[in-house]
This record gives structure tokens, C-alpha cells and sequence, in this order.
């Protein structure tokens, strides 16, 4: 299945488990870990991991299964992340997400930086 279909399934399955402020974040070219970064906000612990579950049914239903597990799905947790290779999902509290701000981390401003540091020949390939 291509990373764009994995995409779409996970922004609806968030969709339908009533994540809010949803954001898609295109790391293309800043990351060799994956092209996708999804962030979206539980309200409680209990909807962060209901949500991040609504995610993992969603894509196994389509025949996708999480690389590398569930971290945070154990127990009370703020923080969930989902890895489907290209497509990478983080379900937090509003907490949590305003206090590691991946968005600004992997905004217009780091992407700013990795281009002025890259050898010329990468610049061509990006």
C-alpha cells in the first residue's frame, strides 16, 4: 500500500475517534525515517490511547500492520507514537504537544536549515 493511502486511512480513522487538531506534517527530504508525521490531540489519557487503538484497527482492517509496535499504548500515557514506515502517527495530550512542538520542529524553519546545510549534490536530489 503506498504512503498515501496509509496517510488517508490513519487521518480518517482519527477523524472518526474525535482527535482534534489534526496536522500533517510532509518531512520529505528532512528525514530518511519516514515522508509522513501525523499529530493529532486526545483529550485524557484514556482517548490518546482510544484513539491511537482506532488507528491500529484501522490500518490492519487495509492489511497494515505498526514496524516497530505501540510505544506509549501501555498503561496512562500522554504521548502515543505509531510507526508505519513512511507514515508515522503521534497521539498527545494538549500538554505534551505544546511542550515538544513537532510542528515547529519539523516546520518551515528546520526545513530552512537542513537545505543551507546540505552539500551541494543533495540539494539536486531533494
Amino acid at each position: 500500500m503506498t504512503d498515501t493511502k496509509i496517510k488517508d486511512l490513519v487521518i480518517q480513522a482519527l477523524e472518526d475517534a474525535k482527535a482534534r487538531d489534526l496536522r500533517v506534517l510532509d518531512v520529505t527530504g528532512l528525514t530518511d525515517i519516514t515522508d509522513y508525521m501525523l499529530v493529532a490531540t486526545g483529550t485524557s489519557d484514556r482517548h490518546v490511547g482510544a484513539v491511537a487503538e482506532r488507528v491500529v484497527e484501522t490500518l490492519r482492517a487495509a492489511g497494515v500492520r505498526p514496524l516497530a509496535g505501540i510505544e506509549g499504548e501501555s498503561g496512562a500515557s500522554d504521548w502515543v507514537l505509531i510507526d508505519f514506515g513512511d507514515v508515522v502517527v503521534h497521539v498527545m495530550r494538549e500538554d505534551a504537544r505544546r511542550f515538544y512542538d513537532l510542528e515547529k520542529l519539523w516546520g518551515e524553519e528546520m526545513r530552512a536549515v537542513i537545505e543551507a546545510h546540505r552539500e551541494p549534490r543533495d540539494r539536486d536530489r531533494a
